[in-house]
């Protein structure tokens, strides 16, 4: 019988790869029957019918690892739940280490997989041989196997998925493309296609290869590129044994995975070739393969033939040149659209048929109950904003992701494509004071200083004690005499408007209600109490406050702020607003590049900044957690009493045309006294030393204030907040886990992510890591289970293969009494 094309559907999916399918898959088995899904040739002929089909599993973070296991999980049991064989073969993957650094990678990999309890086995040189009889093994240093790793066939997978959907009521239309897709505001209200326009809800782009150009009709710009990659497929063999792990040299640039008697060769060169970068891929090019590469294939091919001998005698039967989605930092971009109130991505998956599993199961939660399960910040579109969707900072970063997809992963390190880009006014002044810069949202950051012989470059390592002369240095000066730290790049948005403060009120978990200078350090909840953004609120006037946030965090924290906002409107009366639009009683600006932010801190810090300006700044006159409006010698500043590195300091929040003379000013004063810059690296040192959190890494959406501490933040007098009738639930049940401190009796260097380990059983990982400089210890942060807590005389941290003792941390190891910052 033939199918009706609907003219109403409450969700629309565009693309039918393995990404699509798996989340109309997912839909349709949680119940929801109105989802169609729509195709514009057949399934898999856009980036899916060509990939090699790996499934690895394991990731740098928790949460990501958790979402490719779920894809495992699922393969378990894909064909008896939906009678269509997806050919999962769960042979293992292996990964070599030819270097010392690539082998320190994988004990770092190793430490962080033992953290949540996830098999990760470390081979000798011969244990690898074993596995892998095919290799040589002379030079190399080790290996790690992961047992529930292996590959899938990409087709069979998605036809496995598109049945499920099907069985679960779900619609299927293969050669319909989509023309259009109808905006009323800032909601999309019709698909509209070549087979007619469907009234929608909820639409999804899965579109792969054309994300790009469904973002467009949409009206918003999606960061996904496409670019080249390629593979070859041998002649058949004998010799080549049968059931052959997966294999992954990342040294040598490429993958193995076995095929029946044969052998699949990939590569990730050091310069593939982007794809058609402004006009997008073309729509024609379905089951599309660009021409073979020879001198990009030797690039990978050469090392595999040293590796496998055997390859030297096999000729090669096919090479498969594919397009595939690649984002600018090389993760897939999921979550719903800044600006669109109904538009959900799902798309830039270069390892799309791996992650598939997880991800429909976590866009399917995340489209219909607003939360994917777990926190997916390293995914979410909101990472990225107007100047990362932009076609040439997009082709250029996803070029650079691409060629460091098997570079070494080495802590701190940034891309050095499309920099430059956004300056703070005292740029230059710093880059000439030995400045060595970073990269967060395309602002240019100072990380550290060169200073004396130190070249002003930046060196890689797993080792902290390189940093001693660099970023030790200046953590001491923090703590012993006087720093200024350029923070320019907050993000700053101006809330105002005659309901202002009531909604903040309701935003926040806070009492943001304070007289004019008033601050306030707060956590903006979801209603299951998970933590959404960490932010502090200034009362600039009685209708207007400033709500600063962090330099990478300004898409996500403004759309969630404008969802709760949105709420708030719903919520007030027409009495309440004497007949005014509700729109009208709160406004927001973001004022970001308007005003330059100096940091001025130490405990020398106040004699510098009284030396510049006229006004009172004593403990009395200015006390901690306010502002004043100031001037630096002329230039005018809104002063900011607080600190994030646990030292006497402010925030001096400057227009951008004073800012050079505002800092000369300063410098200047301190001259006597020995003031020195310092940078980002040294912030994270001395914000470890006080136990002051960051988001995105100690707090996330997955945690709650009481399990981070913040429980004392919390106005339970100030009525009602988002999030309230759970935290309260959560206060009088009391938290499952607690956020601690640890402090190493061994110098090991911690980055994050280390294994927590009681009594010989490993039991959380690391949220972050780092060398503190003034009591002399390596650091970590983590969430412990309240039932572990008595035990924590038996603690210990590995890291890199070794483990040391630790101790809990009451407060803070710096200063737990905070004299230093309330003098």
């Amino acid at each position: 019988m033939k199918k009706i094309f609907p003219a109403k559907k409450r969700i629309v999916i565009i693309g039918g790869g393995v990404i699509g399918t798996s989340i109309a898959f997912h839909l349709a088995r949680s119940g929801e029957k109105d989802v169609v899904l729509l195709e514009k040739t057949r399934l898999t002929e856009g980036a899916t019918w060509h990939a090699a089909g790996l499934v690895g599993q394991f990731r740098s973070q928790q949460n990501l690892m958790s979402l490719m296991n779920d894809s495992v999980k699922l393969f378990d049991t894909l064909e008896a739940e939906t009678g269509q064989n997806p050919s999962w073969c769960k042979v293992g993957s292996l990964r070599i280490a030819q270097t010392s650094e690539r082998w320190q990678e994988l004990l770092k990999s190793y430490s962080s997989a033992r953290a949540i309890g996830f098999e990760m086995n470390m081979l000798t040189p011969s244990e690898a041989k074993d596995l892998y009889p095919l290799i040589e093994t002379d030079d190399l240093i080790g290996a790690a196997f992961i047992p529930d790793d292996g590959h899938i066939d990409p087709n069979s997978l998605t036809q496995a998925y598109a049945k499920g959907f099907r069985s679960n009521g779900g619609q299927i239309f293969e050669g319909v493309m989509v023309t259009e897709l109808l905006r009323k505001k800032n909601h999309i209200t019709h698909v509209v296609t070549d087979h007619g326009t469907i009234e929608v809800e909820t639409v999804v782009n899965a579109a792969g290869l054309w994300a790009r150009q469904v973002g467009w009709m949409a009206g918003v710009n999606i960061p996904a590129a496409v670019v080249e990659h390629q593979y070859l497929v041998t002649e058949k063999s004998s010799r080549i044994p049968d059931n052959l792990p997966a294999m992954r040299d990342p040294d040598g640039g490429y993958y193995v995975k076995p095929e029946p008697g044969a052998l699949a060769i990939g590569g990730w060169e050091k310069q593939t070739l982007k794809v058609n970068p402004i006009n997008g891929f073309p729509w024609k090019n379905s089951n599309h393969l660009f021409d073979g590469n020879m001198d990009r294939l030797e690039e990978f091919l050469l090392p595999a033939m040293q590796r496998i001998p055997i390859l030297e005698e096999l000729g090669i039967r096919t090479i498969i040149n594919g397009p595939i989605p690649i984002s600018p930092d090389g993760e897939p971009i999921m979550g719903p659209v800044p600006d669109v109130d109904n538009f959900f991505a799902a798309c830039a998956f270069t390892s799309g048929i791996a992650a598939s599993g997880g991800a429909g199961k976590a866009a399917s939660n995340w489209i219909l109950h607003d939360d994917p399960g777990l926190d997916l910040w390293a995914f979410d579109i909101r990472r990225f904003g107007k100047l990362q969707a932009g076609q040439k900072f997009l082709h250029e970063r996803a070029v650079e992701s691409y060629s460091k997809y098997y570079s070494v992963s080495w802590p701190g390190e940034e891309l050095q494509s499309a920099r430059g880009i956004r300056r703070s006014p005292l740029y230059a002044l710093l880059k000439q004071q030995g400045a060595v810069f970073g990269s967060k949202f395309g602002w240019e950051r100072a990380n550290w200083f060169a200073h004396s012989n130190i070249p002003q470059i930046e060196t890689h390592s797993f080792e902290r004690s390189v940093q001693k002369e660099t970023v030790g240095r200046e953590h001491l000066a923090a703590r012993n005499g006087a720093v200024l730290i350029d923070m320019t790049s907050f993000t700053k948005f101006e809330i105002s408007g005659s309901k202002a403060c009531a909604f903040l009120q309701y935003l926040a978990v806070a009492n943001i209600d304070k007289p004019v200078g008033g601050a306030t350090y707060t956590q903006l909840c979801n209603e299951q109490g998970g933590i959404e953004a960490d932010v502090t609120i200034i009362r600039r006037d009685v209708d207007c406050f400033w709500l600063i946030t962090g330099s990478a965090l300004g898409v996500r924290d403004l759309h969630w702020i404008n969802q709760v906002l949105k709420k708030f409107q719903g919520q007030i009366s027409t009495l309440e607003n004497q007949g005014n639009d509700p729109a009208d009683c709160v406004q927001i600006r973001d004022i970001t590049s308007a005003y330059g932010v100096i940091n001025i801190a130490g405990p020398l810090s106040r004699d510098i900044l009284q030396q510049v300006c006229d006004e009172d700044i004593s403990n009395q006159a200015f006390p901690f957690m306010s502002t004043k409006n100031l001037n630096i010698g002329f230039a005018p500043a809104m002063a900011y009493r607080v600190t994030y590195i646990g030292e006497l300091g402010w925030e001096l929040y400057i227009p951008a045309e004073y800012m050079q003379y505002a800092y000369e000013q300063l410098q200047q004063a301190g001259e006597s006294p020995g003031i020195i810059n310092i940078g980002y690296h040294a912030i994270d040192s001395l914000r470890l030393e006080k136990g002051y959190l960051a988001w995105g890494v100690d707090i996330t959406p997955d945690y709650n204030p009481f399990e981070a501490g913040l429980q004392f933040l919390i106005d339970w007098n100030k009525g009602d907040f988002v999030g309230r009738r759970s935290l309260e639930i959560i206060k009088n049940e009391g938290p499952s886990k607690k956020l601690v401190c640890l402090s190493l009796d061994e110098p090991l260097p911690v980055f994050g992510g280390e294994a927590i380990i009681i009594d010989g059983k490993s039991i959380a990982q690391t949220t972050s890591g780092n060398f503190g400089y003034s009591v002399g210890k390596s650091l970590v942060l983590g969430y412990l289970p309240v039932n572990c807590m008595e035990k924590t005389q038996n603690i210990k941290v590995e890291a890199f293969g070794k483990t040391s003792s630790a101790k809990l941390i009451t407060g803070s190891a710096y200063d737990p009494s905070r004299a230093k910052i309330l003098c």
